[in-house]
């Protein structure tokens, strides 16, 4: 089954902003107030199946069917980094409630834990039997 339209949703913290994950491989950022495109970020090559904020607002990480996290600056919607390891699909991105780690589940079975501010994987969790979607 291909993917399409939207795939995924999240609120910033203080809720002024949307992120909005699509099969066309963006991510959008919203105003809540004036329901208004802020910018449109670009950068994976497949479809963006999960969005998160950081508890502070500062950045937010995406999952991508490429198998790849990004880490992008809310603020300006630069690029941070690209999170590399998984072999599948990434399904699903949480952060922990400080912002020090990032949660990510794929089509792989596993679970990754990845150091946000060096980017690094601390560990990868596996025992599932099937794939890790949120």
């Amino acid at each position: 089954m291909q993917a399409r339209g939207v795939q995924s949703v999240g609120f910033s913290p203080d809720g002024a902003r949307l992120a909005t994950g699509s099969a066309d491989q963006t991510v959008k950022l919203w105003d809540v107030a004036t329901d208004e495109e802020i910018t449109t970020l670009r950068g994976h090559t497949g479809f963006v199946s999960s969005v998160a904020f950081s508890p502070d607002g500062a950045r937010l990480a995406t999952g991508s069917g490429d198998g790849t996290v990004k880490l992008w600056d809310a603020a300006t919607g630069e690029e941070i980094t690209t999170l590399l390891g998984h072999t599948g699909g990434v399904q699903s991105v949480a952060f922990s409630p400080d912002g020090a780690r990032l949660a990510t589940g794929s089509t792989e079975k596993t679970v990754k834990l990845w150091d946000v501010a060096t980017g690094e994987e601390i560990t990868t969790l596996r025992g599932h039997t099937g794939r890790v979607s949120s």
